[in-house]
């Protein structure tokens, strides 16, 4: 959700609740992305409050080292298809929440079930809980899920995940999760959840705006986010109208990013081709003896997420070699507008971020020193700033081009399933995904820069920090969930 699009709908009148919402309650119009901005990162950081290198989300499409296999949380139809869609929907559906996001950060679910908050969810990436829920196959829809679907999973106390999670028979139906249909499920299960006094807190997604912007493009939000207006407005008419709504919950409505609109692909695949790039479904077609005969080949894994990538080397022992060749040739690529590595020191330890741009030179940065950011933190910074766009002013470091930056480069280098490398696209360039796939014409996001990582955020009726940010980030709002309900 575009601030400025969010605007627009307000003052052309197509979004009332919101406008409500806006008027009367904080209205953040610059609350900064994590980095990749892409919503599998974004969305562990909204549950958690916590960056990468705590959850260890890390990206869209990524290499697990661990099991020496691609990640794919569904960046397309055709991506899904490399990687075998059984595979990415178990990832998307089960893993990300049971083996890949840390066993050691709490979600706002969680914190909120150990202190018997009744919490509620809708279809989000990210619903990790208390609460034991099995596939439901009581309708068509989810009997066809549940062929692939079978397993518990542990979420919310009422807990709606497409057709394969119900925990109460609403009588909803989302398509199986489907674009245009999901918004629609939400407001519908919310309702009833509403009507039957069922939450105390509902995490209440309405995804359709992100995906009708990465269709038609950002300025096209303003229909999108008419619709999810009115989606809203039938969740609070099932409390009586919005004054009542308002009178008895606490509202906060937030994006996970923004969206830039994209005019040109780097298929970095090709890109990086002489470095030996591991394909997705290399051990799928080959047998045993074939594919120990091609990884001496094979040396790179590369991972786009959108208007991100990451580089990953599969030998340990030539980590650093593969590192400094990609970033030579990332470096030559048009397109790419940051180039990113984390350089350690004898004991492996991280010592200092590196920064480069084929343009701008080189920054490096470590945690502390005698400058600050926009958020209080402070950084050991050498080399040019220009790297970032920023200055210094008063002892701050300023980069409104690339918010937040150092603190959410540093997050996503020291994510332990991040890549050796991260890349991060210029404005208008986005990385096509292993199916070859990529938004021209329309939106997208996961860069660094500003103009995909600011998103809107609205708080009404909830107690704000004291004092509040000066530079509101998502890692924020978990905490403001958490303290609405007395929770540290």
């Amino acid at each position: 959700m575009a601030p400025e699009m969010l605007e627009r709908a307000v003052a052309a009148g197509a979004a009332p609740v919101l406008e409500r919402i806006l008027d009367e309650g904080l209205y953040v119009p610059d609350c900064v992305a994590a980095f990749p901005s892409v919503t599998p990162v974004c969305a562990a950081s909204i549950v958690t409050g916590r960056g990468q290198d705590e959850h260890h989300i890390p990206a869209m499409n990524w290499y697990s080292r661990e099991e020496q296999r691609y990640v794919e949380y569904g960046s397309s139809f055709r991506a899904a298809q490399r990687f075998g869609i059984a595979r990415q929907l178990t990832d998307t559906v089960y893993n990300m929440n049971r083996a890949h996001l840390s066993a050691q950060t709490l979600t706002v679910f969680e914190s909120l079930d150990d202190a018997n908050v009744r919490t509620a969810g809708t279809t989000y990436l990210m619903y990790r809980g208390r609460h034991r829920h099995e596939p439901v196959r009581d309708n068509p829809l989810s009997r066809v899920a549940a062929t692939l679907m079978r397993h518990a999973v542990m979420g919310p106390r009422e807990f709606f995940y497409a057709d394969i999670f119900a925990s109460q028979r609403t009588g909803c139906r989302s398509g199986l999760g489907m674009p245009g249909v999901r918004d629609r499920h939400s407001a519908c299960v919310s309702e009833y959840l509403v009507e039957h006094d069922l939450f105390d807190f509902l995490l209440l997604s309405f995804p359709d705006n992100d995906w009708y912007s990465h269709k038609r493009g950002p300025e096209a939000q303003l229909q999108s986010l008419a619709q999810a207006d009115l989606q809203l407005a039938r969740v609070a008419n099932a409390a009586g109208g919005l004054d009542a709504f308002l009178a008895e919950h606490a509202v906060i409505v937030m994006a996970d990013h923004s969206q830039a609109p994209v005019t040109s692909v780097i298929v970095l695949q090709d890109e990086l081709a002489e470095l030996g790039v591991l394909g997705p479904a290399r051990a799928a077609r080959a047998g045993r003896s074939s594919a120990r005969a091609e990884a001496v080949e094979e040396r790179i894994a590369v991972c786009p997420s959108q208007r991100a990538a990451m580089v990953y080397a599969l030998n340990e022992e030539e980590r650093d070699a593969m590192r400094a060749s990609a970033a030579a040739l990332a470096l030559t690529i048009d397109g790419i507008d940051l180039v990113m590595w984390l350089e350690r020191d004898a004991e492996e330890r991280p010592r200092e971020a590196v920064v480069l741009s084929p343009e701008r030179g080189e920054l490096r940065f470590s945690p502390g020193g005698g400058t600050a950011d926009t958020r209080g933190q402070r950084w050991r910074i050498a080399g040019a700033l220009g790297v970032l766009d920023g200055r210094i002013e008063d002892g701050v470091l300023l980069t409104p081009d690339y918010p937040d930056a150092l603190a959410r480069v540093w997050s996503a280098l020291l994510c332990p399933t991040s890549g050796e490398l991260l890349l991060s696209a210029s404005p208008g360039w986005e990385f096509a995904d292993w199916g070859r796939q990529a938004h021209v014409g329309g939106g997208s996001h996961g860069s660094l820069h500003a103009s995909d990582s600011l998103g809107a955020l609205l708080i009404h009726g909830a107690e704000l920090p004291d004092p509040p940010p000066v530079q509101w980030s998502i890692l924020d709002v978990a905490g403001v969930a958490r303290g609405h309900f007395g929770l540290a």
